[in-house]
């Protein structure tokens, strides 16, 4: 196999298996009634200051119709609430209700269990170099794709 071949494969695996584990770890038995991709829109309205559902379309690189259809059922099953703004009411305001913010922390440790895991099986040396080499990847695909880089 060439290192071309080797580099192709290791990519696509590594992606298709984040998402699966990714997948799999967050929809538990607590967090049964949304999806994967739910949590990421948990992820995107944040624990902070409410975010206009435009704000949040962006950072999910979604229109706001798209992304309105499962706004509305995160609603219903309470874990996110939308006011409209007080200073201008045509725009739509999200924030996590304390559901809500429940499943944001079970993804983030999620996330954070799995960079733990990953560092676990590196050396001090190897780290940098891994940061270093993602880095460039990442840089490549946005300036190659044109894909912009999140809030």
């Amino acid at each position: 196999m060439t290192a071309d071949e080797t580099l192709n494969e290791l990519l696509v695996q590594l992606f298709k298996d984040i998402m699966e584990i990714e997948g799999r770890c967050l929809v538990t038995e607590a967090f049964k009634d949304i999806s994967y991709n739910d949590f990421h829109i948990i992820e995107a309205v944040g624990t902070k200051e409410p975010k206009s559902m435009t704000e949040v379309a962006r950072w999910m690189k979604v229109t706001t119709g798209t992304l309105t259809k499962a706004m509305d059922a995160l609603t219903e099953k309470g874990y996110v609430v939308r006011e409209r703004s007080r200073q201008d009411k045509r725009v739509v305001q999200v924030s996590l209700t304390e559901k809500g913010r429940a499943a944001h922390v079970h993804h983030e440790k999620f996330h954070h269990e799995m960079i733990a895991n990953a560092k676990g099986q590196l050396t001090e040396q190897e780290m940098p170099i891994l940061i270093y080499a993602l880095a460039k990847l990442a840089d490549y695909f946005r300036q190659q794709y044109g894909v912009a880089e999140k809030l």
